[in-house]
């Protein structure tokens, strides 16, 4: 009984990392009704990286992706795109992003995570910001995680319409919509 118990958790926890891998073990524990020590004996046991190592391994293959910029010009950890559709970013809130003062967030740094994954995403070898619309929904502060959700809405010639998403945590702290353009080799925009 009790090892069917075990077979059917551990069932589970693959399942959960597999479809959520930013889950913490906290998380994973709270959904699966056991101690935090059990899901670390667990992965440990079926070869599942802890949090830190999942994020760097899904980063490291999504990379490889980024066709219309550098994947190092990418503001934030780039954890999942799939080109001409949608990419997942993910931004950690420094001491030297925040305003002296107010201890808040700098506005450039949500804007830098939003637009380049929205460019990271088009599937083109080259493509610029033509227009953003963007709303601050909430402030943000140092030790913030902030995850950012791309969509390719729908294109129209060379013109992309992308909308992000940033949330820390449940709560939406910031959006985005996009026009990118895709640019030819030489510079010009395709006609």
């Amino acid at each position: 009984m009790k090892r069917e118990k075990k077979r059917i958790r551990q069932g589970l926890l693959i399942d959960y990392v597999k479809t959520k891998p930013f889950f913490t073990d906290e998380d994973l524990a709270k959904l699966l009704n056991v101690s935090i020590q059990t899901i670390r004996l667990d992965r440990l046991e079926l070869g599942i990286p802890e949090l830190r190592e999942r994020i760097k391994q899904l980063a490291e293959a999504t990379q490889k992706k980024v066709k219309s910029i550098s994947s190092k010009e990418v503001s934030g950890e780039l954890i999942d795109l799939e080109l001409g559709k949608s990419g997942i970013s993910l931004l950690n809130i420094t001491e030297d992003m925040v305003f002296e003062k107010s201890r808040v967030a700098k506005g450039e740094y949500m804007f830098a995570q939003a637009n380049s994954l929205a460019l990271a995403l088009i599937d083109a070898p080259m493509a610029v910001t033509g227009v953003a619309n963007m709303k601050y929904k909430a402030p943000v502060h140092v030790g913030d995680k902030l995850v950012a959700k791309a969509e390719l809405k729908h294109r129209r010639g060379n013109k992309f319409f992308v909308w992000v998403k940033i949330k820390n945590g449940t709560k939406e702290v910031f959006r985005a919509k996009f026009i990118l353009v895709s640019l030819e080799s030489n510079g010009g925009p395709k006609v």
